[in-house]
């Protein structure tokens, strides 16, 4: 069975909601999702999170990478830009990309702000990077996903995005959901055609 994992860095929880919805379309593709996060990053350096969270989603390992078959990265924008926890996590991927584990692989991209027009596209650019250095094969959502056309809340053709708003209060939107459901459905398509 074609592995898809879905690696993301949630603060409020909105991102980890999206994750879901993402992995609900892989398996609906056929293809096994697998969720992991990543630890926060803390200025103290004798700050540590436990090996195992307490709750949610495992901490992603190198082994994730190494063995997924396709990835959809998410996180929420920081000035324009993937949170620090998810960067400091993918600085440290250099054996992987050195052996080319991830190369010839379909990636995607997740992301939501707290204001509408907060950097949600420019968050995803941002973490098509480093995926290019692996060789990966970026997936967006195509419009002839017509919930690109309607949306007033999130979504682009780079990635699904969520709008939080200001207080952090707002629910994913039908459209945000079936774009989230579609993309993990592209991203899991691709890989299992890429592996058959």
């Amino acid at each position: 069975m074609t592995k898809i994992l879905v690696l993301y860095y949630s603060a409020g929880g909105t991102t980890s909601l999206l994750a879901k919805l993402i992995a609900r379309g892989i398996e609906e593709q056929g293809a096994e999702a697998v969720l992991r996060t990543v630890p926060r990053v803390s200025a103290n350096c004798e700050a540590t999170d436990p090996e195992i969270p307490a709750e949610g989603d495992l901490y992603a390992q190198a082994s994730d990478l190494e063995t997924c078959d396709g990835l959809v990265v998410g996180s929420p924008t920081r000035f324009g830009n993937m949170a620090a926890p998810l960067k400091y996590f993918i600085d440290q991927t250099s054996e992987i990309w050195m052996n080319g584990k991830l190369a010839g692989k379909p990636v995607s991209f997740f992301t939501g702000s707290g204001s509408m027009h907060g950097g949600q596209e420019s968050t995803l650019l941002s973490m098509m990077i480093p995926f290019l250095h692996h060789g990966m094969l970026i997936c967006g959502i195509p419009y002839s996903e017509t919930e690109l056309l309607h949306t007033t809340t999130g979504g682009s053709p780079y990635g699904v995005t969520h709008w939080n708003g200001p207080q952090n209060d707002q629910p994913i939107s039908d459209s945000e959901k079936a774009l989230a459901i579609a993309q993990g459905k592209r991203v899991a398509s691709i890989a299992n055609k890429l592996s058959s």
